[in-house]
């Protein structure tokens, strides 16, 4: 199926693993040029590198999504190198949880600003930008269980659910732009944070994912690649009628629509 991604700039935010790497790499494979950022600049650069053997043009620039100045410097860089913005995918962010009364102040003020402000500044700078083109595709990353949350799982569920909410509002405001906003609602996909406890701990990796697979459906845990397939989509020309949208991507784990 012909995308209609080619000569499109995206912006992929934590683009150097997991579900930001594979939807950059995914973008440019369909002909888009592709902008990455990420805190730290050695795996940054191998990203780059990576996405760049598709042909694709890539920045790469070091810019962390809780900080304001980072994602002002990161999005001029964008502009100065690509001159517009058709795709923002919204994926920065790590999961943090605990039970309730044990998660300070200091975890809730992190979370909320890489998850929540990290999507709402990038949105902010991107959308003047799509208006002035006639339009433009949001993808913000979220999680299936913000939608059905249980105990101790704060505060990425309430962060993530704040996700849930900000895409339909947007979607709602922007709809006459032609600026389409969807959520993916991921649930146990294969990412840098299992294979850094899988490392720290010396973990085997295929009773790791076993493990972790029990309680889903269809067995397995999914891979970062099948979350960029439905993000490409979300972002192309043959979603052109889906907007306010989330899609639950986890292996049949959700007990919710």
């Amino acid at each position: 199926m012909e995308l209609g991604l080619k000569g499109k700039v995206a912006i992929v935010t934590g683009g150097t693993e997991g579900i930001g790497k594979a939807t950059a790499l995914k973008l440019a494979q369909e002909g888009a040029k592709v902008a990455i950022c990420a805190r730290r600049a050695e795996p940054l650069e191998k990203a780059a590198d990576e996405i760049g053997k598709t042909g694709a043009e890539v920045l790469a620039v070091a810019a962390d999504m809780s900080r304001p100045a980072d994602i002002e410097r990161f999005m001029k860089a964008v502009i100065e190198r690509f001159g517009r913005i058709d795709i923002l995918v919204n994926n920065a962010g790590t999961s943090a949880r605990g039970k309730f009364l044990e998660v300070d102040d200091a975890t809730w003020s992190s979370d909320l600003e890489l998850k929540v402000f990290g999507a709402i500044r990038c949105t902010r700078l991107a959308v003047p930008h799509m208006k002035k083109q006639g339009g433009g595709r949001i993808v913000n990353i979220t999680i299936s269980s913000a939608k059905q949350p249980g105990a101790e799982s704060m505060p990425t569920s309430v962060s993530r659910a704040a996700g849930l909410a900000i895409t339909k509002a947007l979607s709602k405001e922007f709809a006459a732009d032609n600026i389409l906003v969807n959520t993916v609602c991921i649930g146990k996909i294969k990412s840098g944070q299992h294979e850094r406890r899988i490392k720290k701990e010396a973990l085997d990796a295929n009773e790791y994912y076993a493990r972790t697979a029990r309680e889903i459906p269809l067995g397995r845990v999914g891979e970062p690649a099948e979350v960029a397939n439905v993000i490409a989509f979300l972002v192309s020309d043959a979603a052109s009628y889906v907007t306010g949208t989330s899609v639950n991507l986890d292996g049949g784990m959700s007990g919710v629509l």
